[in-house]
């Protein structure tokens, strides 16, 4: 039997419940599922990428125990589907929160298959609980010195303060 390689890419600037939510339903989706962690050069970070991808391993200690996927966070930088097909995935994950997500996740889809027609793409909608999440809404509120308890998980919270106050 064939195992189904899933990729759910992101910057996670920081990781957020939001993705989290994906997460925890993707991993019932493949066998396994590689987190990808992507340098984006169109965003201005807050975390390197190597604290994103350990604070992404950080945040999933225990997210595969009652999943059918075997979990993997894997730091990237270059093109998406380059880094997939080294890695051999079958299908992308990817999550929407509102329209406008989808009319970027479209394009992007089009993008893709044209580079290559064999990975298919998957999109998870957001539980409603965690649709206003955006992380870059949660850096700007750690910056200001409010409370993004609601928006993160505890460790990720104890590093998005220190970083925002220091």
């Amino acid at each position: 039997m064939t195992q189904l390689t899933g990729l759910y890419p992101g910057t996670f600037d920081p990781i957020t419940l939001g993705h989290i939510d994906i997460l925890r339903r993707a991993v019932k989706l493949v066998d396994r599922l590689i987190v990808g962690v992507a340098v984006n050069t169109g965003k201005d970070p807050m975390f390197t990428l190597d604290e994103r991808a350990a604070l992404v391993r950080e945040a999933l200690e225990g997210i595969d125990a009652d999943a059918r996927a075997q979990v993997t966070v894997m730091p990237f930088e270059g093109l998406l589907m380059h880094f997939a097909e080294a890695n051999g995935v079958d299908v992308i994950v990817r999550g929407l929160r509102a329209v406008s997500d989808f009319e970027y996740e479209f394009q992007m889809v089009g993008m893709n298959s044209f580079l290559n027609e064999e990975i298919e793409t998957v999109f998870l909608m957001a539980d409603a609980r965690y649709q206003a999440i955006a992380s870059r809404l949660v850096k700007e509120i750690a910056r200001l010195g409010g409370d993004v308890s609601a928006f993160v998980p505890p460790v990720v919270e104890k590093r998005l303060l220190e970083k925002a106050r220091g």
